[in-house]
């Protein structure tokens, strides 16, 4: 598989930071990168990284500082709620060495939530490193925040997805990476290996990946091939070509919809 998408001007690059000891310890799956890499996807930012640390300060401290001095972007999710392991706010400000405040309009909105329960428990969801921006949650009001470069958000994937709506006008768009599948049949990886190569060699602009599947219910085999490129007609170009070296290999190469 090659990875050499060409640009005329770069596209921003991002990172996720998946923090939580419940993922590592595969208590609870993880959806949210997924969810992250489409969203950045569809605004031409190219996901170059992803990390899972657990709930230790060095770790998370380490990890972020790394990631945002190499990336345009960072995502976090995970550590941002009312419990004593909720650290992902304190690590940020430590990165970031700035002091960890009570931010005025948090307070305000879960004021308004809670009304007498707003409890030393929930205040800590106020807390945001000096300087920061609040990131809205329209499901369960407690916001997430951006420093920097860096986008703070909630675990729950519901609450992270539509925290995504307030982070999308903040971001510096690049021009939009598409994809096209060829699926071939009735062959492995193997046997259209260094057809895919010559393919690859030929367009260079271009990132081809192979993903087999097969000995499913219906007993067959065979091998996605997906391309993937900024410039629609070269990558038209690409299919049409690789499609028709397969088809005269005599290998059944069909164009997915």
């Amino acid at each position: 598989m090659t990875d050499a998408i060409s640009l005329a001007q770069p596209s921003p690059t991002a990172a996720v930071l998946i923090i939580g000891d419940e993922i590592l310890s595969g208590r609870t799956a993880d959806t949210n990168l997924n969810t992250i890499a489409r969203f950045v996807c569809a605004l031409g930012i190219d996901l170059k990284e992803a990390r899972t640390v657990g709930d230790v300060p060095a770790q998370i401290i380490g990890a972020l500082n790394k990631l945002r001095a190499t990336h345009d972007y960072v995502f976090t999710t995970g550590g941002i709620g009312p419990t004593h392991d909720d650290i992902t706010a304190d690590c940020v400000a430590e990165a970031f060495g700035v002091p960890l405040l009570e931010h005025p309009e948090a307070v305000a909105i879960l004021a308004r939530r809670y009304g007498d329960d707003f409890n030393a428990a929930r205040r800590r969801m106020t807390r945001v490193p000096q300087g920061g921006t609040l990131i809205a949650n329209p499901v369960s009001d407690a916001p997430g925040f951006q420093i920097g470069n860096v986008f703070v958000m909630a675990g729950v994937p519901r609450i992270m997805t539509a925290m995504l709506e307030d982070v999308a006008p903040r971001l510096r768009t690049g021009a939009v990476v598409h994809s096209r599948t060829v699926r071939v049949i009735g062959v492995g990886e193997g046997t259209i290996a260094d057809t895919l190569r010559a393919a690859a060699n030929a367009e260079r602009a271009l990132s081809f990946g192979s993903y087999p599947f097969g000995a499913g219910s219906d007993g067959e085999i065979g091998t996605n091939l997906v391309v993937r490129g900024r410039d629609e007609a070269r990558l038209d170009a690409a299919i049409a070509a690789l499609t028709n070296a397969l088809n005269e290999q005599g290998v059944l190469a069909v164009l997915q919809p």
